[in-house]
């Protein structure tokens, strides 16, 4: 696994194949799409047609830009259309859940979480875990849409005060409640990043 990034190219996000009972999330997923687009972005994604899946990846293909889509073929027929699938740009089947997490932990430069259930919850926590072990150093973000991500929140605090969670510095995720503000906020982290790395090879030169 790649730790250092020296540029964004891709975000990949994390979210429910479900549309959920919030409109707002729907809205919050084209709205992400949108920007990642805007920004000149490529999404990487679980390859979902539906849900707050699907509406990333329509607010990202309507607005002119990029998608990956990654998912195992037997998810396909539950989390998406096959007919829908031939809209993303580009498409990758692969054998089982952990070649997909492995594939979308591979092409995204930063990872974003909009609502979902139990699989998005796991997915971001497992790049919370390579994160915490310095496996990557990739920016991460809870999109925290209508304080729907309060209740995991709190229970990382809940876990640092009781000393579970080691090298807490390197788990340190983004809470961003506008979705609009989300992409900014990744590109004003690495490049704040990249200046740091610049200073710290001239300072060595010195």
């Amino acid at each position: 696994m790649s730790k250092n990034m020296n540029t964004i190219r891709s975000v990949c996000v994390y979210c429910g194949s479900q549309p959920g009972r919030d409109p707002d999330h729907i809205a919050a997923g084209r709205a992400l799409g949108r920007s990642i687009a805007a920004h000149g972005l490529r999404l990487v994604y679980g390859g979902g047609t539906r849900g707050i899946m699907g509406a990333v990846a329509g607010g990202v293909l309507s607005n002119g830009g990029q998608v990956t889509g990654i998912i195992p073929e037997f998810l396909v027929d539950m989390e998406a259309t096959r007919h829908s699938l031939g809209q993303l740009n580009e498409l990758i089947v692969t054998e089982d859940m952990h070649a997909r997490k492995h594939k979308m932990f591979e092409r995204a430069d930063a990872f974003i979480t909009l609502p979902g259930g139990i699989g998005t919850l796991e997915e971001i926590v497992e790049i919370m875990t390579w994160a915490q072990l310095g496996r990557h150093e990739k920016p991460m973000v809870f999109a925290n849409i209508n304080g729907f991500w309060n209740p995991m929140l709190e229970l990382l605090r809940h876990m640092r005060e009781q000393g579970f969670i080691h090298t807490a510095e390197r788990v340190q995720p983004l809470v961003i409640d506008n979705v609009e503000d989300i992409i900014p906020a990744i590109i004003e982290k690495v490049e704040g990043a990249r200046d740091l790395d610049g200073a710290d090879e001239v300072i060595a030169k010195l």
